[in-house]
Order: structure tokens, then sequence, then C-alpha cells
């Protein structure tokens, strides 16, 4: 296979080889520093190229101790970037890969005029996207610095890749062992992609039920919980060379306003945020996170200013998180195009004040020029210093060479759908959902199913038009009349038509569903459907299993009267033959629920593993 070109920044251009002897055996003496540190060369655009560093550099065991001991790189390049370049290296701009050549070439002009320091990938296809990226980095005057808000792993932005589950379903499991070896396993696909920063884990305390954007995204509701599956997914991702970013400082669980749309307001004081909100952020800090990322909230008991976003407040970016507690790795401010800073800053305005305020990286803009030149307009003012741009883009030249851009090679693209689907995600993909099943209700100890030699059985799912996957696997168990399926919906006549169908069924197994493969705030059934289910748990021969958010079985008066009720958390394939399982008794019910539902269905409510009410056969 022809090998593939480094990277403009890393490429020793083999024509100057001679060129340079000469040069260096002319100059002798009289040789500067900086031609000691970093030679370069200009291409057809005029644009330099850097070459590997020559002195001895040990890479750092942590992003923190690069940033403090930053290898001779940070110093070669930064004295090639102009004050404005300085400021584009502070600034990441979102990629989608399935939009088209149009679209690709207004990122690619972003790239090659402002020089940008790095990109955050949303949809797309691994393939287009990594073709789009080695595009992308050979156009760049100084390597990017790749990102993703890849939560659940590369499959949460693209196609034809694994998929983890998202981490509410993770916070029923009790073995972090599983989670840090999923976070292993995404630092892999990341660097197979070429990327470098993960914007995960959530480590916000989900202590409001009606929180409309973290919900199911949260650990749960507990923050020694949040606090160690956060540092298990952090650990398998730094360990293994992505930097981990904590968000939403300072905390976004208990609020009932998405900021995407509008600018949430937390009335919380100092002493509640210490011993809840900020305990896992101390934390992961304590332990080495590389970056933290700054929510968009109006934090009136931290900062009094009329309207301003915690990402904008410099009591809270610099006082509190960089000295306070000490943090010394980037801050990342949420996208700047949210509604939450948005609504009471226009663009320029906004990434001005977010970086007075301390932040370092500014990521998702609405303008880059238009950042740029307020930026310039802070430092001329006196708003800003300088020097302390130069600082935060040092800070970010350490983070990319920390990652291995100071010796940047291209994506190859042989094998890769095959090296990003390995046979191992398969198999932590089943453990964790296995180890989440969390069995609520089990009467008379119903479970696990034996089938009886004339006992008639049908499946019901609720919310799919076909049969789902949960329906196919309980067919390898017993023995299946009928699976019948169910609009979300239904109308009076849909409901009255498939009450009929099961009449005559001895057991029926219900599969509820809501509007997608991910987990929702609302499952939108109508109210003929909700009094169906409804009807069913309060029967005696159904049992039911939720494959979405813990929450939405507030949605279904009296469920807790089920004989039988499980809790799987989303639709998620693996989740679906987990569930299955577990009815027949083939796994233990091992998951605890991360969150207070209601008062039937509290945080850590499960039966237990420990408690032998399943005969687990072979």
């Amino acid at each position: 296979m022809q090998a593939k070109p480094l990277h403009p920044i890393t490429n020793r251009l083999p024509a100057l080889y001679f060129s340079l002897l000469c040069c260096l055996l002319l100059l002798g003496s009289c040789e500067s520093t900086d031609t000691s540190r970093a030679a370069y060369a200009r291409d057809e655009e005029g644009q330099r190229e850097f070459f590997p560093e020559e002195v001895p550099y040990t890479r750092p065991g942590s992003l923190i101790e690069a940033i403090e001991n930053p290898s001779p790189w940070v110093d070669s390049v930064f004295k090639t970037l102009s004050p404005e370049e300085r400021i584009a290296q502070l600034i990441i701009i979102e990629a989608f890969s399935n939009k088209g050549p149009k679209y690709e070439a207004d990122v690619m002009n972003l790239v090659k005029r402002y020089k940008v320091g790095g990109i955050i990938y949303f949809q797309g296809g691994p393939v287009r996207q990594a073709v789009l990226n080695n595009r992308l980095q050979a156009a760049s005057k100084v390597p990017l610095l790749i990102s993703m808000d890849a939560e659940t792993g590369v499959g949460m932005r693209l196609d034809s890749t694994v998929q983890y589950p998202f981490q509410m379903m993770m916070g029923a499991i009790e073995d972090n062992g599983l989670i840090y070896r999923m976070g292993a396993e995404v630092a892999e696909e990341f660097k197979r992609l070429g990327m470098h920063v993960n914007f995960a884990p959530v480590a916000d305390i989900n202590n409001n039920p009606q929180n409309p954007i973290i919900s199911y995204r949260a650990f749960g509701e507990d923050k020694l919980d949040v606090t160690a599956k956060s540092l298990a997914y952090m650990r398998g991702m730094q360990e293994n060379g992505i930097i981990a970013v904590a968000k939403h400082f300072p905390g976004h669980g208990d609020t009932d306003v998405d900021s995407h749309y509008d600018l949430p307001v937390i009335p919380h004081d100092r002493a509640r945020l210490d011993s809840l909100e900020l305990y896992p952020f101390r934390e992961l800090i304590k332990h080495g996170i590389g970056g933290i990322m700054v929510a968009h909230m109006h934090m009136e008991q931290l900062d009094t200013t009329l309207n301003l976003p915690s990402t904008l407040s410099k009591p809270i970016v610099t006082n509190l998180l960089k000295n306070q507690l000490e943090f010394k790795g980037l801050v990342f401010t949420d996208a700047m195009v949210m509604k939450g800073v948005t609504k009471y800053f226009p663009p320029g305005e906004a990434e001005a004040r977010a970086l007075i305020a301390g932040n370092d990286v500014l990521e998702r803009l609405n303008s880059v020029p238009k950042a740029i030149q307020a930026i310039q307009l802070a430092v001329a003012q006196g708003d800003i210093s300088q020097e302390e741009i130069d600082r935060r883009c040092k800070k970010m030249l350490a983070a990319k060479a920390w990652v291995g851009l100071d010796r940047y090679k291209p994506i190859e693209l042989e094998n890769l759908y095959e090296d990003l689907n390995p046979g191992i995600a398969d198999s932590t993909n089943h453990a964790l959902a296995e180890a989440a099943m969390t069995l609520l209700n089990n009467r008379k100890n119903f479970l696990p199913i034996r089938q009886k030699k004339r006992q008639r059985i049908a499946t019901l799912s609720f919310g799919v038009v076909r049969p789902s996957i949960f329906q196919r696997e309980v067919n390898k168990y017993a023995r299946i009349e009928s699976d019948f399926v169910l609009s979300r919906k239904a109308n009076a006549k849909e409901v009255k038509q498939m009450k009929q169908k099961l009449k005559g069924y001895d057991l029926v197994l219900v599969g509820l569903y809501g509007p997608s493969v991910a987990p929702s705030n609302r499952l939108g059934y109508s109210k003929e459907a909700i009094e169906f289910v409804t009807d069913l748990a309060r029967s005696n021969r159904s049992i039911m299993t939720l494959f979405d958010n813990p929450y939405t079985l507030n949605q279904f008066p009296d469920i807790h009267k089920s004989r039988v009720l499980i809790l799987a958390y989303q639709a998620h394939m693996h989740a679906q033959v987990a569930a299955a399982k577990l009815l027949f008794g083939k796994i233990p019910a091992r998951g605890k629920l991360p969150v207070t539902v209601n008062g039937h269905y509290q945080y850590g409510h499960g039966i237990s593993k420990d408690k032998p009410l399943l005969a687990v056969s072979p």
C-alpha cells in the first residue's frame, strides 16, 4: 500500500534537506534560537509548514502535565502565528460530513482563511468524515484539534458505527469497571477517526425530573454515583489518549429550561452548589480531567449581573473554576450558537466576553470573523491582554502536542468500517445492558417465566410498526402464538380491536417504546393508548417492560400495579435482548434505579441479584 503523506506541520520535505544543510553551514555561530527550534518552508499559498522537533521530548502522562510543561513544539509553532491567528487557535468550528460539497467548501474556507484551532464534528458517516478530515488537516496551517460531542460513542453522530447506552442506563450499573471499559473503547474509536476530544462525561446531577435537556444524559441523582461513574468514563478515555471534557459546569441538573432555547436561571447559593452540583467537578479536577465545559446558565447567587450566562461570567469561570477549584486544563464554552447565550449577547460580543471571563476555547460560533474582530477590539481596549491570549494559545497548542498532533498523520481509510465495529464493542454493549436491567416489580416471584404446557402467550409492543427485537428474542425462549404491535397514537377503535385480539391469552408480554431508539422525556402516547397500558398493568396476566427514560413511568397511571415491571432504559438493541433474557431467567436482575421516579420507585430501587428470586438456568 502506498504510504500516506504526513501533515505539513510534521512533514520534512526531502527536497529541502540539501538547502537546509547549506544554510546551517553558512550561518554557523550566527544561527538563532528560533532556527534551532523550528525550521519551516513556504508552500504554494505562502503558508508555513512545520517540521517535527529535533529536541527529545517525553510525552507527559496527562494533559495537565503537558500544559504545565509544554513541548518545544509549542513554542516553535506559536512563534509563527500572528496575533490574529493566536486568537483563531482558540476557536472550534462545527462540521458535518453529510451536507455536501458546497457546505464543505464553506468549512474549508474558515480553516484556510482564519486558521481556526479545531473542528467539532456532528452528523455524517465515518468514511465521509475521515475524507473530509484529511482534507481539512492538509489545508490547515496548524493541525486541527478534532472533537465530537459523543456521550454514547461515535455512533451518536455517525452512521454504521457503534453506539453505547446513554448515561442514565449506565447509572443503573453497579460495576463501574464496565463503564471504564466502554470509555477505553470509545477512545479507540476516536483515535481511529483522527479525533482527540470527547465532550463527555455528563457530570450533572439530575435531581429535577422535569429537566428537559439533561435527564437521561446524566448518570443519575446521587452525587457519589455520578462522580464515580464520571471518573470511570473519564479514565477509560484519558488513559487511552483522548481528552475527556466534563460538562455542564457548574451543574445543569436542576433546571426546567433547555439552554439551547433559553437562558435557565439557577437560584441556588454557593453552599448548596458546594454540597451537590460542584461535587463531581471538584473530584474530576482532583483526578486530572483534561477539559471542562461551562454551561449557559444564569447563576444569580454567583454573579448578579442581569441575564449574564455563566459562560460569560468571570466570577464563575475564572474565580470559581480556575482559581478556587484550581482547574488547570482546557475550559471550553458550550456551543456559542445556543439561545442561552445569544438571547442577550450578539455574535462577536459574546465570544469576546467569554474569553474575558476566562474560557480557553470557544466552541461552535455563529460568525468566526465577527468573533475575531470583537476579540481584537477587546485587546485594543485593554479588556483582555494579548499576553493572556498568547498564554491560552500555548495551552491549546500543548493540548495538540499531547494528543500527538506534533506528529500528525492522515486517517487511513482502509478497513475503517471494520475497525470501528469490533467484536469487543458488541460484547461490551451486551455486558452493559445485562448489568443495567432493573426489575421493579416481581409479585409472588412470578419470574422467571416457565411456560406451562397449554399456556397461551402473546407479545404486544406499543410504539413500533413491526414486531420488535424484544419480541423476536422472546420467541427464542417460549412458544409465542402471536406478536402484536400498536401505535403510540392508537385511537379508541384500534385499542378496542387489539383488546379483542388479546382475548383468550393467558399471558401478554408488553413492550413500551418511545418515539425513538434514544430515550425521551415525553412518550407521546394517545389518551386511549395510555388507558390501555393502564388496563394491562392492572390485569394479572401482563408483564410490562419499558424501553425508555425512567421518568416516563409517570405517564402511565397505576403502572406500579403491574405483576412484573422491568425497566430497560432505552430501545437499544442490546437492551431489548437483555430484557428478554431476564424474563426467562437467563440472566439475573442486577440494575438499580439511578433516580427517584415517584413514591413507588425511589433511587436505588431494584430487585437485587443478592436476593434469589430468579432461578437462572444455563
